[in-house]
């Protein structure tokens, strides 16, 4: 009961946090998470900061450069912006964190069973993930290269998309031949 009860919180913050447009109240509601972490802080920060960098600094610079460019620049809303990704992403580690999941959704049969499908996704890719990081280490002799990482990384995005759609179509059909979407006509 009490992690169903922080699923509705989590829901309900994360609506909060997308409608609300002032700074002041983002930020002292990052001062709230920060304190709810307690000692699970500096790894929540750290994994946020991780998780929105490449994206919060390519939205931020492409922002800069077309507002320049038209000459509407706006340091509050680039704030805004990265404060409130910041804001949801640490909220949805510290929910990790702190909620089982399994727990949360055992009121709904189909809810159940859709977390079960998407975490034995998330662990078969996590387990490949691996498989293809001691695969490249096994094979080089020396430390790779930026070249060789990044080629090493695209291939292994191209080969994560291509599982997942296939994985998608296979779950949907058996999904679709057990009933799950209702009555087909």
């Amino acid at each position: 009961m009490i992690d169903r009860l922080k699923l509705i919180l989590y829901v309900g913050a994360v609506l909060l946090i997308t409608s609300v447009h002032d700074l002041r109240f983002l930020a002292g509601a990052l001062v709230l998470l920060l304190a709810l972490s307690g000692r699970d802080l500096p790894g929540i920060v750290r994994r946020a900061a991780l998780a929105i960098a490449l994206f919060n600094s390519v939205v931020t610079v492409s922002y800069t450069v077309a507002s320049l460019i038209r000459g509407d620049f706006s340091i509050y809303y680039v704030t805004l912006l990265n404060l409130r990704v910041f804001l949801l992403t640490s909220l949805t580690f510290l929910f990790a964190l702190r909620v089982n999941l399994v727990k949360a959704l055992a009121f709904s049969s189909t809810l159940s069973y859709l977390l079960t499908l998407a975490m034995s996704q998330v662990l078969t890719f996590r387990r490949l993930l691996l498989d293809f990081r001691m695969a490249l280490e096994s094979r080089m002799i020396v430390r790779s290269g930026p070249r060789t990482l990044y080629r090493h990384a695209a291939s292994s995005v191209s080969f994560f998309l291509e599982k997942s759609l296939d994985s998608v179509t296979d779950i949907t059909q058996a999904m679709k031949s057990r009933g799950f979407f209702g009555a087909q006509g």
